[in-house]
């Protein structure tokens, strides 16, 4: 690996582009934003003028997007203008850690595959706290080739890789992953708020919850309850962490590859509802385990 072109620069892709430029790297970075490109350029990136500029002879590139539609028109081209499968060499390894519908991934999988290029769907988990510390989860569709190409990028920025299958395969795994994220905080943030409407002491019952049968990952590592856990984002006023508008946008992709199967998921249904109510209150910029004060008498 020599050098890897780096696309998209928000809350997850610079500190994950850092840390490569922190392994010794050749990064070379592009965003929209200039000021974030700026800030991995003090850090040793190389600053291009284009996505296609940026790819145009890297090894790897790294993408990480908000939707299918921006990722298709990177790789797929726009509006008459080219995209990254018209500028790098075969030889070149794509990998996008974007959450979008599976769809979009396995369509450019196949445009890059018609070029005998492998384009690997890597979606992220672990926020942006992972991010930083580069304990990422990586779950990745695409060819037996290409994942085993792609580890070696991708063990610099995360300490999980899994392989869920073919091309868009990583997408629909992350969905489901966060479909039941979704349905746990918010059964946890209801079970906590009725001990405290209760009068017992939610630093106690998450103790007892933790080591029961309803134990959880929010009970273990993100108690959205304020003050039961200094380092989350619960006890800091919801800031930081993944926003509530991420969530919503996730369990809209999970209700689109429910209706495409035909699977019923009355569950993430629900939790789909709920954090609509909780955004359009004005809480989308929130961490999504803001959910906890719509069951809080001040809610």
């Amino acid at each position: 690996m020599n050098t890897v072109a780096f696309i998209g620069l928000g809350h997850m892709g610079q500190p994950m582009a850092l840390n490569l430029v922190k392994a010794g790297v050749t990064v070379k970075v592009f965003d929209l934003v200039p000021e974030a490109m700026a800030e991995l350029t003090e850090q040793g990136a190389l600053m291009a003028t284009s996505a296609c500029g940026a790819a145009a002879g890297a090894d790897v590139v790294v993408s990480m997007l908000p939707a299918g539609r921006h990722v298709r028109g990177l790789y797929l081209g726009q509006e008459g203008q080219p995209g990254l499968l018209d500028v790098v060499a075969k030889e070149t390894l794509l990998i996008d850690c974007s959450t979008i519908d599976a769809k979009s991934a396995s369509e450019v999988a196949k445009v890059a595959a018609s070029k005998g290029i492998e384009f690997v769907d890597a979606p992220v988990s672990g926020g942006t706290g992972g991010a930083v510390a580069g304990t990422l989860t990586f779950i990745c569709g695409g060819t037996d080739k290409g994942f085993e190409q792609a580890k070696a990028t991708l063990s610099i920025m995360g300490s999980h890789i899994f392989h869920a299958g073919g091309a868009g395969a990583g997408q629909i795994a992350k969905i489901c992953n966060n479909m039941l994220l979704s349905v746990l905080m918010i059964g946890t943030s209801e079970s906590l708020q009725l001990g405290i409407d209760h009068g017992l002491d939610p630093s106690v019952l998450s103790e007892i919850m933790k080591v029961s049968s309803g134990g959880n990952w929010t009970l273990e590592k993100y108690n959205p309850c304020p003050d039961v856990m200094p380092n989350v984002p619960s006890s800091h006023d919801y800031q930081g962490g993944f926003m509530v508008d991420l969530m919503i946008k996730d369990l809209g992709l999970s209700q689109e590859a429910a209706l495409s199967s035909n699977s019923s998921t009355p569950m993430g249904a629900l939790a789909r509802s709920l954090y609509v109510n909780h955004g359009r209150k004005g809480h989308g910029q929130l961490d999504f385990s803001s959910i906890f004060e719509e069951f809080n008498k001040k809610g």
